[in-house]
């Protein structure tokens, strides 16, 4: 095979947490006075990190005086509560463990906090993947390439053997900037027009699809 190295985005690629992040922005706007999001805005909203979500959901966005106390809100209430409606897609856990058995080493790379990507790490996908990296300090979210450097690094593998996996235009641009192939993921936040619209080279409409594109590649 070509590659010896996946990397996966992690919302709306692996795992569905639409309905957790909306029910955390919620709480955030909802205690202190802001009128709440629906699950279509968060779908559009999300993509760029907490940071970016909670400037895209609040009125007059980082110009609002109550910003940085939402967003802490949110992060504390999301952290803690990143699980309850969030599972993996489905055919993911599947092809994630086919991929494993086929000896090839696995990350994830998330703009949503590192805390709660090593948490949902652990829960579903502990046994697979290798690496885990989320936004944190001292280290640019996606689209810059680092969070994707900082991976290859823990994993020792290059970038011409790596191909990267995501369902937005963040990603896309991620895997352009760290010079990385791209398989665009339909199943996610974003529909295979938009995802085209954005420059995605390659698509898959199944996790099977995103195994025989990989797994066939000479």
């Amino acid at each position: 095979m070509k590659y010896t190295t996946v990397i996966f985005d992690l919302d709306g690629t692996l795992l569905d947490t639409l309905e957790d992040l909306m029910d955390a922005v919620n709480y955030a706007l909802h205690a202190y006075g802001y009128p709440k999001r629906t699950l279509h805005e968060i779908r559009t909203f999300v993509g760029n990190g907490a940071r970016v979500l909670i400037k895209r959901a609040l009125p007059d966005g980082e110009s609002n005086p109550d910003f940085e106390e939402i967003l802490s809100a949110f992060r504390k209430y999301y952290t803690a509560h990143c699980e309850i409606k969030t599972h993996p897609y489905d055919g993911v856990l599947q092809l994630m463990q086919k991929l494993q058995d086929d000896g090839l080493k696995l990350a994830i790379v998330s703009n949503k906090p590192d805390s709660a990507v090593k948490e949902l790490n652990q829960s579903y996908f502990s046994g697979c993947v290798q690496a885990a990296v989320g936004e944190r300090e001292g280290i640019r979210r996606k689209p810059a390439p680092d969070m994707v450097q900082n991976a290859l690094k823990e994993l020792n593998s290059s970038q011409k053997e790596t191909v990267y996996i995501g369902d937005s235009e963040v990603d896309i641009q991620t895997a352009a900037s760290a010079g990385l192939d791209c398989i665009s993921v339909t199943w996610g936040f974003r529909d295979t027009d938009f995802l085209r619209e954005n420059g995605a080279a390659i698509l898959a409409d199944t996790p099977q699809q995103v195994y025989e594109i990989i797994t066939d590649s000479v």
